[in-house]
């Protein structure tokens, strides 16, 4: 049947209508991916359990900064670990008020792989790093970023996933931290880069990694270090 002239502004009026509904369906849906973590609510649980005092210095990240027990890295009493397994730079920004009850001096961020595998556009990714980063500032507590890590060139190869999938990944990496670098240098952070001591030809060296993706003893040897220098510069 067909429409009414009169009827087809109406219409494509409805039909837009329909498609923007559906699409911030999408983009909410997205951005509450963390809630689905099952990991994220058992850790909030665990964070209203425990009991505050003062925190100089919190490694804020993911499954990579919660594989390591930074008391024992750094040589430190005064240095929290709070990364959730799976967490995406959306989730960390919700739970930033559980980083400020700490009232710390120093945050290390560390974050992205998972949002790039999640397919989540680059500048998505670094608009809520930025807004992050802009949350510790006004609260005068000093940001470090620490450059996204790649994926190894055969991770989760028994999931299906091959080698091209996770070049392409790996490039996302190289523009998150481009941007990333860039607005370290332009404001004045402090930047941690990885890489260089980590990769090779595009990809995390197989001898740094025990399944492709988390790091084994060596990284983290690496890591302490630069976050050592940092700590010295400011003297914490």
């Amino acid at each position: 049947m067909l429409l009414n002239k009169r009827l087809i502004p109406f219409f494509l009026l409805f039909l837009i209508s329909v498609i923007s509904f559906a699409q911030s369906k999408v983009a909410l849906t997205d951005s509450l991916r963390y809630k689905s973590n099952p990991l994220y609510g058992r850790q909030l649980e665990l964070y209203d359990t425990y009991k505050i005092r003062q925190i100089d210095i919190i490694m804020l990240g993911n499954s990579l900064t919660h594989g390591g027990v930074w008391t024992e890295l750094l040589g430190r009493n005064n240095v929290l670990e709070m990364g959730i397994t799976g967490d995406v730079l959306r989730g960390y920004e919700a739970r930033l008020n559980y980083v400020f009850r700490y009232n710390p001096k120093i945050v290390f961020i560390m974050g992205g792989l998972n949002d790039i595998y999640n397919w989540t556009p680059v500048e998505d990714i670094f608009n809520v790093y930025v807004r992050i980063i802009k949350q510790f500032k006004a609260k005068n507590i000093i940001p470090v970023i620490q450059l996204t890590t790649y994926a190894a060139q055969n991770y989760a190869k028994d999931q299906g996933v091959k080698p091209e999938v996770n070049a392409g990944r790996n490039r996302e990496v190289d523009k998150l931290n481009k941007l990333l670098s860039d607005y370290a240098k332009l404001n004045k952070i402090d930047c941690i880069d990885l890489l260089p001591s980590i990769s090779q030809a595009g990809f995390l060296k197989d001898e740094y990694t025990w399944d492709g993706i988390h790091f084994n003893a060596r990284p983290y040897r690496i890591w302490a270090r630069e976050v050592e220098k940092i700590l010295q510069k400011y003297k914490l």
